[in-house]
C-alpha cells in the first residue's frame, strides 16, 4: 500500500483541528452515506461493527439533543452541518453469523454482559474515530464531544433497544472563531516504548 502524500496527511492529521464554531452549510443525505461508505471499512475486532449512527441534522433533531448537552456543547451543536452520536449495541453479537461468517458459533463469545459492553464500547469508539477522519477526508471539518447526559440521551434516543451512547461529533465547515491556539501533545519518546 502507498503511502498517502503529505497534503493527504495534513487533511487528516498535522493540520486538521477540533472546530468550536461553524459556517452556516447544509450536509445532504449523500453527503452523510459517502463518509459512512468509507468509514464502515475500519477494522474491528472480530469484524464486530457494534457502533450505531445517529445523525442529529434537521431543527427538531437539534432541539431534542440540546437538553442533554453540557451548556459548553450547546451553541457549537446549534450550528453544525450535524452532530453524530456514535452509540454501540449490545445486542452486536446476534449480527456476527453475518460479518464473521468463517466463525459459525462467534455470537456466542460474548455471553458476558459486562465484557461484551467493554467490547462494544472500545470497538465502537474505534468506528467512530474513523467516521471522524473519513468526515475529513471527505472535506468536513469535526469537533468530538464528550459533556452529555449518557442516561438522558439513551433513554430519549435509544429506549427500547440496547444501544448506548458512546461520544459525540460535530460535522461542518470550521471557521476560526473560538479555535484555540493547537494544544500540545507529546513527544515520541514521552508517550512510545519501543521493545
Amino acid at each position: 500500500m502507498a503511502a498517502l502524500d503529505p497534503a493527504a496527511l495534513d487533511t487528516l492529521f498535522r493540520t486538521a483541528r477540533s472546530y468550536n464554531d461553524w459556517a452556516p452549510e447544509p450536509i445532504t443525505e449523500a453527503q452523510i452515506r459517502d463518509i459512512y461508505e468509507s468509514a464502515k471499512f475500519g477494522p474491528t475486532a472480530a469484524n464486530s461493527n457494534p457502533a450505531r449512527f445517529t445523525w442529529i441534522v434537521g431543527d427538531a433533531a437539534r432541539q431534542r439533543l440540546l437538553p442533554h448537552l453540557n451548556e459548553g456543547n450547546r451553541a457549537k451543536s446549534l450550528k453544525a452541518s450535524a452532530v453524530v452520536v456514535v452509540g454501540y449495541d449490545l445486542d452486536f453479537p446476534q449480527h456476527m453469523p453475518k460479518l464473521f461468517p468463517h466463525m459459525p458459533g462467534a455470537k456466542d463469545m460474548f455471553d458476558d454482559l459486562p465484557q461484551r459492553e467493554v467490547f462494544a464500547l472500545r470497538n465502537s469508539s474505534l468506528q467512530g474515530a474513523y467516521l471522524l477522519l473519513a468526515a475529513r477526508a471527505h472535506g468536513w471539518d469535526t469537533g468530538a464531544m464528550s459533556g452529555f447526559n449518557n442516561a438522558a440521551l439513551d433513554a430519549d434516543l435509544f429506549a427500547g433497544t440496547a444501544i448506548k451512547s458512546n461520544f459525540l461529533i460535530a460535522i461542518g465547515k470550521g471557521t476560526t472563531e473560538r479555535l484555540f491556539d493547537r494544544l500540545p501533545r507529546f513527544d515520541f519518546a514521552e508517550a512510545n516504548t519501543v521493545l
